[in-house]
């Protein structure tokens, strides 16, 4: 049984959310947000707040807890939005943004060029640090994860990008 179902999500201020049977949209200072509501949850809201009750399926407290943590994410997003950090470490390895063109230079014979999606933006306060922020925490974390795809980093150097957080485990040397 999911325990997150039962806390609500409390609306802040400045944050508009709409049920049109199905769909849910959030709407805030970051943007709009759209989802679909699984047919065993029902979302009622009340004294801005959310509540889901489950169905009583067999799915119904695990998917109303799926819900909750979606719309949760959602609300969140398009408060204060969402950011990730991607730090590139290698010699002669560098990023830069033109526009909605993320710029890569990460030794290959050709610099690798990566179109940022909508609702995504970029920015490099350093050669080796990209910013990235949306409203949407999937869409971020998917593009995180296909620029890091580009040159993950490896354990011999650790050169490679690698995530803000992130502790790569360094292996040693083959030795004589």
């Amino acid at each position: 049984m999911s325990r997150i179902a039962k806390y609500p999500v409390t609306l802040p201020n400045g944050v508009e959310v709409n049920l049109d049977n199905d769909k849910l949209t959030v709407k805030g200072s970051q943007g709009q947000l759209e989802t679909a509501i699984h047919n065993d949850v029902i979302v009622a809201k009340e004294d801005g707040q959310l509540t889901f009750k489950p169905s009583p399926s067999a799915k119904g407290w695990a998917m109303a807890g799926t819900v909750r943590a979606l719309v949760n994410n959602m609300v969140v997003g398009v408060s204060t939005g969402f950011t990730k950090t991607l730090e590139i470490n290698g010699v002669g390895y560098r990023a830069q943004v033109n526009g909605g063109t993320l710029n890569l230079t990460l030794g290959f014979s050709h610099p690798v060029e990566y179109q940022l999606p909508e609702g995504v933006t970029a920015e490099t306060p350093k050669n080796t640090v990209i910013v990235l922020k949306s409203a949407d925490k999937q869409r971020l974390g998917q593009v995180a994860a296909e620029i890091r795809a580009f040159r993950p980093p490896e354990p011999y150097k650790g050169k490679g990008i690698r995530y803000g957080d992130e502790q790569v485990r360094r292996k040693e040397a083959k030795k004589k």
